[in-house]
């Protein structure tokens, strides 16, 4: 009888992890819907993208909280819409960002044991106690505002030009070297003294975002389609800082292959949201693919991400999975696996992501969704999707009737046909769920 016990025992131990999974978020920033090989794109080269795609799940529906920067940061590391994460959206150069009473998933899982760091771009907010540092990271290497020159560390959106690249809390100065090839370098020694305990780390690449400084190497690869005509300058500048993107992607998954890390680290890569038209981005270079619009839209293209998700031994590889899924539903997917305590007295908004990844037939765990971006508001509800105040930022102007848009996803993902005037019923019914949903989360 004690022998059976023991080997019992010893069977039950074995099934167990070993220890609780590191947890690596790698965020693209301003990356387009289909920009890497295995979500679409037949002119780029992402060998180290489509390496992480072939060990894990990707996402091909898969949203991110809003359709700019500092909305969509909040929501993925709080787990909660904009508005109850209390940023509706982009945080300015000296406003107050997140509130502190927000709960990170840098604290959740602080407070569960792990060491937690931030190496790359903040922008949730520097004044008045909401910087990294304030909100459950514990080691923080980057810049806090919306961009910088990767050469000089200047912050240039608006004058005055400010320095901006830290530290912890103090600032540093490393003219003249990439801003991409410091984050590696930070991220490699935040592994190396965390390898031995459980980490999050939280790596916000500044890239494809302009401004467009992609290295040498990747502008000779993509020179020869370019002066053949076969990659416009914009999409030729854009596809070098992609793959330079991918490039060092590729250093931190070797990295953590040396040091015996990947199958015990839980992987998540996805954009912030879709590709800029920005002038500063030579007015687009990034790809929707089929979907419209781009940042700032809430058509498709401004919300519809390239996600995937990896733990080698633990989750399918090389699938993909079509669900409506969100950035939102990252947080409760890694309490989940961690055993970290969501927060409490916090409502989360978003749904584990675990289910459709362990079930490929699993349903959406969300019945619906909002967003809501200054004027402009979006609802989808199963198929239907409907954005009021429309903008179609890929320079397709929405107009007249046109401003309500209704479209059905299973027939027509593209948002090129509106329906409205066909389902007058279903317009006044996800505006009314919509206005519930606003008095709700704005309350917050």
């Amino acid at each position: 009888m004690l022998l059976r016990i023991a080997l019992v025992a010893a069977l039950f131990t074995l099934s167990l992890p070993a220890q609780k999974p590191n947890v690596l978020i790698l965020l693209a920033d301003d990356l387009g819907t289909v920009d890497v090989n295995v979500f679409g794109a037949k002119d780029l080269h992402t060998p180290n993208l489509n390496r992480l795609a072939r060990r894990g799940v990707r996402f091909t529906q898969f949203y991110v909280g809003a359709p700019v920067c500092s909305p969509s940061r909040a929501s993925l590391l709080t787990g909660r819409v904009p508005q109850r994460a209390g940023v509706p959206g982009n945080v300015g150069i000296d406003a107050v960002g997140m509130p502190s009473e927000q709960i990170t998933m840098a604290e959740m899982l602080g407070d569960a044991g792990y060491q937690t760091g931030l190496i790359g771009k903040w922008h949730l907010g520097h004044v008045n106690g909401d910087g990294p540092l304030d909100q459950g990271f514990r080691y923080f290497y980057g810049f806090k505002r919306g961009c910088i020159d990767n050469y000089s560390h200047f912050f240039y959106w608006v004058g005055p030009n400010v320095h901006d690249l830290w530290q912890g809390n103090r600032e540093i100065y490393h003219e003249g070297e990439y801003f991409p090839d410091q984050m590696v370098h930070e991220i490699k020694e935040f592994l190396l003294q965390s390898r031995d305990k459980p980490f999050f780390l939280y790596a916000p690449f500044n890239i494809p975002h302009y401004p467009v400084q992609g290295t040498a190497a990747w502008r000779d690869y993509y020179k020869q389609a370019f002066e053949q005509k076969e990659m416009p300058e914009n999409r030729y500048h854009y596809a070098a800082l992609v793959s330079t993107l991918d490039e060092k992607i590729g250093e931190v998954l070797d990295f953590l292959d040396e040091l015996h890390l990947t199958e015990n680290t839980l992987i998540v890569f996805l954009s912030d949201h879709g590709h800029s038209t920005e002038e500063r981005a030579m007015f687009g270079g990034g790809s929707a693919g089929p979907y419209r619009g781009a940042k700032f839209s809430l058509f498709e293209g401004g919300i519809r991400v390239p996600a995937i998700v990896s733990w080698p031994g633990e989750f399918p590889a090389d699938e993909s999975r079509d669900q409506f899924a969100t950035s939102l539903d990252i947080l409760p997917m890694v309490a989940e696996l961690t055993g970290a305590s969501l927060p409490a007295d916090h409502s989360i908004d978003g749904k584990s992501l675990l289910p459709l990844v362990k079930d490929k037939q699993a349903a959406s765990q969300h019945q619906a969704f909002h967003w809501q971006q200054g004027d402009q508001w979006a609802v989808r509800e199963g198929d239907w999707k409907l954005v009021v105040n429309a903008r179609d930022t890929d320079r397709t102007p929405v107009e007249g009737a046109d401003k309500t848009f209704l479209s059905n996803m299973a027939q027509d993902a593209t948002e090129r046909r509106n329906i409205a005037s066909d389902h007058p019923d279903v317009v006044e019914r996800l505006t009314k769920l919509h206005e519930v949903w606003q008095r709700d989360a704005n309350a917050h």
